[in-house]
């Protein structure tokens, strides 16, 4: 992973900072308001769950959901605007995509309203069926 000499990458989940992670996404635009109870069992719950740290603290996380051999849904993804440009995503992601629990997985979803030129580097497109797709959103059916 090509990170700065400063930060440090790892997938060990017992080192994920669920409080870090929740103080970033409580105000995302997919997870607003989320509270921490939420965040931390969504991280305990994911099979993967990668984090960039910097001077001992997280700056950075991507986590995955996954069947570990069809299906992965990529999520959570979120780097501090302080670190961003510094190639983080990118490590992370190839972090994720050569995750040994991970490798061989035929079909990668994930959701982003604003990134999609950073997935596409890496193969994700946009879905070529759209009409096949359906979801149960319950945010989006709350109002």
């Amino acid at each position: 992973m090509n990170l700065p000499n400063e930060y440090e990458i790892t997938a060990d989940k017992a080192r994920i900072d669920a409080v870090a992670a929740h103080a970033f996404l409580k105000d995302s635009y997919w997870a607003k308001d989320l509270p921490l109870e939420t965040v931390a069992r969504a991280i305990a719950g994911s099979q993967v769950v990668v984090a960039v740290f910097h001077q001992g603290k997280q700056v950075a996380m991507v986590r995955v959901i996954s069947d570990e051999a069809t299906f992965a849904y990529l999520t959570d993804v979120y780097v501090l605007d302080a670190h961003r440009g510094k190639g983080l995503s990118k490590a992370m992601l190839r972090c994720v995509l050569d995750h040994q629990r991970l490798k061989g997985i035929l079909r990668w979803a994930l959701f982003t309203k604003d990134a999609q030129s950073l997935y596409a580097q890496f193969g994700w497109m946009q879905y070529p069926m759209p009409e096949r797709m359906m979801v149960i959103d319950k945010r989006l059916n709350a109002g």
